[in-house]
C-alpha cells in the first residue's frame, strides 16, 4: 500500500488567514490567527478577569463609603416621612385637647398621646427592619453587578476559544479533504459587537 500524503490546510476570511494546519515530521500543527481586534478583546478580558478576581467579594473603602452614603440618604428619607406623619398628628391632638380642656393634665390627652406614640414606635420598628433589608439589597446589587461583569469577561474568553475550535476544525478538514468555505467570521464579528454593547452597561 502506498503511503498517504499530507496536504496543508488553511481557512481565510476577507483575505486574512484565520487558521492553518501543517505537518512537521510526524506531528501535525494547527495555528489560529486572531485579528488585532480579537486579540485586543481577548487580552482585555484576560487582564480584567485576573485583576478583578482577587477582590471580587471585597468592598474597598470607597465602595463602603458609597453604600453608607446611600444608606444615610434612605435613613434620612425614612425619618422625614415618619416625622411628616406623626408630628402633625401630635400638634393637632394638642390643639384639640387644649381647646376642649384648657390644659393637658387629663386622661384624654394621655390616652391620645399614648396611642400616637405607640403607633410611631411601631413605624420606627418597621423602618429599622426596612433599613436592614435595604442594606442587604445594596450589597447584593453590588455583588450581582460584579458577577455579571465577570461573566461578561468570561464570555469574551469563551468566544475566543470557540473561534479557535471552529477554525481549527475547518482547517483540519481542509488539510485532509480539499478546500471549503465558511461564513463563521461574520458570526464571530457579530458576537464581539454584542459583547461590546454589553460592556457599555458596566461602564
Amino acid at each position: 500500500m502506498g503511503k498517504s500524503s499530507f496536504t496543508n490546510g488553511t481557512v481565510r476570511v476577507n483575505g486574512q488567514t484565520k487558521a492553518s494546519t501543517y505537518k512537521k515530521g510526524n506531528t501535525v500543527y494547527t495555528d489560529y490567527n486572531m485579528s488585532p481586534y480579537e486579540k485586543q478583546a481577548y487580552d482585555y478580558a484576560q487582564k480584567s478577569f485576573a485583576e478583578n478576581l482577587p477582590t471580587l467579594n471585597v468592598f474597598s473603602e470607597d465602595t463602603q463609603k458609597q453604600l453608607q452614603k446611600q444608606m444615610n440618604a434612605y435613613k434620612n428619607k425614612g425619618i422625614e416621612t415618619i416625622n411628616n406623619i406623626y408630628t402633625p398628628m401630635l400638634d393637632n391632638m394638642k390643639t384639640d385637647i387644649a381647646s376642649r380642656f384648657g390644659n393637658f393634665d387629663n386622661s384624654s390627652f394621655l390616652n391620645s398621646l399614648n396611642d400616637i406614640e405607640s403607633s410611631r414606635a411601631n413605624a420606627i420598628s418597621d423602618f429599622a427592619q426596612d433599613m436592614t433589608l435595604k442594606e442587604n439589597d445594596l450589597i447584593n446589587d453590588e455583588l450581582s453587578r460584579r458577577y455579571q461583569y465577570m461573566s461578561f469577561l468570561n464570555g469574551i474568553n469563551n468566544q475566543a476559544l470557540s473561534n479557535l475550535s471552529t477554525y481549527s476544525a475547518l482547517t483540519s478538514r481542509n488539510s485532509s479533504g480539499g478546500n471549503s468555505s465558511s461564513n463563521s467570521g461574520l458570526r464571530d464579528i457579530g458576537s464581539y459587537i454584542n459583547m461590546g454593547l454589553q460592556l457599555l452597561s458596566y461602564l
